[in-house]
């Protein structure tokens, strides 16, 4: 999406954000939680933090990287209201929930979940990152609903590496058709509630 095209939505654009502002407690975190959802409209090729400062003007990705990495928000509750926006947006009987998995190559071993691994993003085993993810499809839009970081067995019992990797400890081993199903349960009662009643 071209800038030009952006100041078109701007209402909506807007509509948006406010629906998430209130989850960050500081009026820069919140203005710069727009700013980074600007960044993912943007046409860069990559979204990372430098490719995303840049696409919206700022020098340097320090203001993106800090809010990724130190300002503190609740994603799960920016996941719920993602949610009944996707409702009251999408929303229709013949919709239906898409499950996948993506992964994210690593280089290294400190990222939490990384290991060496299947991913079909390389076609084979390799070290990376694996999430499972859940969609919504109609025959008009296809959405984004959820996601769960798969932590390997070895991670799920490390507990010096999940300390170090600030798993919460809630967060236990799950398989992957596991967490589909948490995420499917999740998603459904929010639809099934606007959608059939």
């Amino acid at each position: 999406m071209t800038e030009e095209e952006l100041e078109q939505w701007q209402e909506e654009f807007d509509a948006f954000h406010a629906r998430f502002a209130d989850l960050f407690e500081r009026s820069e975190s919140r203005e710069q939680a727009r700013t980074y959802l600007r960044g993912l409209l943007t046409e860069a090729q990559r979204k990372n933090s430098w490719q995303m400062a840049e696409a919206v003007g700022e020098r340097i990705p320090d203001r993106m990287q800090r809010l990724l990495y130190r300002v503190p928000w609740d994603a799960d509750a920016a996941r719920d209201r993602l949610q009944q926006f996707v409702i009251e947006t999408f929303g229709e009987a013949e919709g239906i929930g898409v499950v996948d998995e993506t992964g994210f190559l690593k280089k290294g071993t400190h990222s939490v979940g990384v290991a060496r691994q299947y991913t079909g993003t390389a076609g084979k085993r390799e070290n990376s990152q694996v999430a499972t993810v859940l969609s919504y499809a109609t025959k008009d839009a296809h959405v984004f609903l959820d996601r769960e970081l798969y932590l390997p067995q070895a991670w799920a019992s490390d507990r010096p590496r999940r300390a170090e990797g600030h798993v919460p400890q809630e967060v236990g081993f799950a398989t992957k058709p596991q967490q589909a199903i948490a995420m499917l349960v999740r998603a459904w009662e929010p639809l099934s509630l606007t959608l059939f009643f």
